[in-house]
């Protein structure tokens, strides 16, 4: 493609303040979401530690990791169903509500001992079933309270990441003054404020929107596979992500985790953490600012700076170096995350918009916890470093993927 071919497709444009993204309705939210993020920054490190600590290793924190991704993925569709039909506030206070009992009991296992391996993994899948009916009205919910969407999903991207820079230094300097039984207590709390804030919303019906026809949860599930599968464009974008969950971001989050922790320690594994949501950070700051022509297009280039984080590692870099391959690592995740939830939420009708985002969202994270799964057990026959540099080129197809499929490349910005 010629240069002024590639400036012309990715021409973007500044935009402008907009005060009125500040409603009540939207700080509450974004409280909300900010709250809970927090906590959930802060479960994987303790979670990592303590399944190492209790001496499970590389392959026991992949199962953990899978068992609080497995459920959210298997059980997100019917969640978007339920979002639909019964009103996608509703189902969020439910969500944390039975999140908050959860975790409320690994809390106290982990106070009184060490928890059998099986213990941790059936609570980690009850709080990644409770994820599975919160996740759909997140969709559902924003354009609805925000008028400039984009705007909107890139200051709550820019609020995960920073949760995810405070999350894991915040649960590395708990973990060497107290237990994981402090973190995860912490994180349960977390649960009980994003449900009080949600109480809270007004502009948001706590039902669903009016129906014309009343219809039954099969049909309800079928009519949104119907909608989600017209969309060639959004099908082939999951499709893609399942290949690059199954072999980039799931054997690199089992890998990549346990080799920081093991090689460099829990505070370097923090700080590494905290370097890719401070990469997070700038790239939301940047999905603010400027607005691609074709969205996805532009995000499929920003996946490009996914390969040095799983690179970072399988080289063995110092860890000031690491840091800085996940920092550049999070701006281009970021800014996919932002193109690709606006194209969601400005192209999808909002009487549907909770089952397909259900049905993408599944759909991007089935393969994850079977890379994540598989990834110890591999490493163990072929290397870490070896599988890592495989990861890592996983994203460098998946871009090309994406870019060779006309409907991604080609779908416009919607004017939200």
């Amino acid at each position: 493609m010629a240069g002024s071919d590639t400036a012309r497709d990715l021409q973007v444009e500044e935009t402008s303040s907009d005060p009125s993204l500040w409603t009540a309705d939207f700080r509450l939210f974004f409280t909300a979401r900010t709250t809970s993020l927090l906590g959930d920054a802060m479960l994987p490190v303790a979670i990592t530690a303590a399944v190492i600590r209790a001496g499970y290793g590389a392959s026991g924190v992949g199962y953990a990791l899978a068992a609080l991704v497995a459920p959210f993925a298997a059980l997100i569709i019917f969640g978007g169903v339920l979002s639909d039909r019964f009103g996608a506030r509703r189902l969020m206070v439910v969500s944390d509500t039975a999140r908050l009992c959860s975790q409320a009991v690994l809390a106290l296992l982990f106070l009184l001992g060490t928890p059998q391996l099986w213990q941790i993994l059936v609570l980690l899948a009850l709080i990644g079933a409770g994820s599975a009916i919160f996740q759909p009205g997140v969709a559902s919910i924003t354009p609805r309270i925000a008028q400039d969407v984009q705007k909107a999903n890139a200051t709550l991207r820019i609020s995960e990441s920073i949760t995810a820079v405070i999350g894991p230094s915040l649960a590395g300097l708990l973990l060497a003054v107290s237990s994981p039984a402090t973190v995860v207590a912490l994180d349960a709390l977390t649960y009980g404020v994003s449900g009080a804030c949600l109480l809270l919303l007004r502009s948001v019906p706590m039902g669903p929107a009016a129906r014309d026809v009343d219809s039954s949860f099969r049909a309800d599930l079928v009519e949104g596979w119907r909608e989600f599968r017209a969309r060639t464009w959004l099908w082939s974008v999951i499709v893609v992500f399942m290949l690059w969950q199954l072999a980039g971001a799931g054997p690199t989050m089992t890998l990549g985790n346990s080799t920081l922790v093991t090689d460099y320690g829990t505070s370097t594994f923090g700080l590494v953490m905290s370097s890719l949501g401070a990469g997070s950070v700038l790239g939301g700051i940047v999905a603010i600012r400027f607005r691609p022509r074709y969205p996805l297009r532009a995000g499929a280039l920003s996946m490009i700076l996914w390969t040095l984080m799983p690179l970072g590692v399988a080289l063995g870099l110092p860890a000031p170096l690491i840091a800085g391959c996940y920092g550049v690592s999070g701006v281009g995740m970021a800014f996919w995350i932002v193109m690709f939830h606006t194209s969601v939420q400005t192209n999808i009708p909002q009487d549907v918009l909770g089952r397909v985002h259900a049905y993408d969202a599944a759909g991007s994270l089935v393969m994850k916890p079977v890379g994540q799964a598989l990834a110890g057990p591999l490493a163990v026959v072929a290397g870490t470093a070896p599988l890592l540099c495989v990861s890592a080129s996983m994203a460098l197809v998946a871009c090309a993927l994406l870019l060779a499929i006309p409907a991604v490349r080609g779908l416009k910005r919607v004017e939200s």
